[in-house]
């Protein structure tokens, strides 16, 4: 029989999974009204606040201003690129599609990694599996880019890689330094600083011209505050103390699951066998990367 600590943190496991995978369809509506940057920025600035100061409360070690500047490096690659290429992208291409081509992470992560000063070298399994992951990508978006699918699919494909390559060198430099004593900490921190840096480009745009709220995209927004930032990032670090990495890693491949079929159930958005096709072979790659 499981003992009652792991199935907690089993169930903390499919909250990420649920959590995260609703997310792509909370920022395709959100979008409807919001501006990209804003939207995103204000998110996680709110959401990294909150998270900090119910941590503060409790007792929680604060990191000290000399470890702000690496907090600020990874809110920057893993938020306000990761999270905010994501955002773009969704402006123009299905949030199914981008859950797909967000799922190449895992790849993008092995061959960065690759790179680095004494890293492990790639194997001839590892790139066969980032053949594989790019084969099912080029089927996934090629057609409509062929078809003429227009200048924005184009741009939001590029947009969710460069959402990938921010998450992967984010994860290769966290790895590399000293981890701090508390994860949440750590997390609402890098919000915070994610979020002021997608603030600031958004302000570059004067994207304050084009705020607007309905009543769906706010309560889209509030969704991903609470429960895909707060909840969300809460869950991660919870499954990752109690489990094995390798476990809670499967998170990735769930996540494009939920979100197509939430993607063409609520929003109408295109599925076709081929798609179906193209995301077997995306997660088959992911697979023999991860092993």
């Amino acid at each position: 029989m499981t003992p009652a600590p792991n199935r907690t943190a089993y169930a903390a496991w499919l909250a990420v999974c649920v959590l995260w995978g609703t997310t792509y369809l909370a920022i395709a509506i959100a979008l409807e009204t919001l501006p990209p940057l804003f939207m995103a920025g204000f998110r996680y600035i709110v959401a990294g606040t909150l998270l900090v100061a119910v941590l503060k409360v409790r007792g929680e070690a604060m990191p000290p201003p000399a470890a702000w500047g690496r907090l600020a490096v990874l809110g920057i690659l893993l938020l306000g690129f990761g999270n905010g290429g994501l955002v773009w992208a969704e402006q123009t291409i299905p949030s199914g599609f981008a859950a797909l081509l967000v799922a190449m992470t895992p790849f993008w992560m092995v061959g960065i990694d690759s790179l680095m000063p004494g890293a492990e070298h790639l194997t001839r399994p590892r790139i066969l599996g980032l053949i594989v992951g790019f084969a099912g990508v080029l089927m996934l978006v090629w057609p409509e880019i062929a078809a003429g699918g227009g200048r924005g699919f184009l741009q939001g494909v590029i947009a969710a890689e460069i959402a990938c390559v921010g998450w992967a060198l984010g994860s290769s430099y966290a790895r590399r330094r000293k981890p701090e004593e508390n994860v949440l900490v750590v997390a609402g921190f890098e919000m915070i600083f994610g979020g002021l840096f997608l603030v600031a480009g958004g302000a570059l745009r004067q994207e304050w011209r084009t705020v607007a709220f309905t009543t769906r995209t706010f309560a889209a927004w509030l969704y991903l505050i609470f429960f895909g930032g707060i909840a969300g990032f809460s869950a991660y670090a919870y499954a990752l103390k109690h489990l094995p990495v390798s476990t809670v890693s499967l998170y990735a491949y769930v996540n494009p699951i939920i979100a197509v079929a939430l993607g063409t159930l609520v929003l109408g958005e295109p599925f076709s066998p081929r798609i179906a096709v193209a995301a077997v072979v995306v997660m088959i790659g992911m697979w023999m990367v991860r092993r």
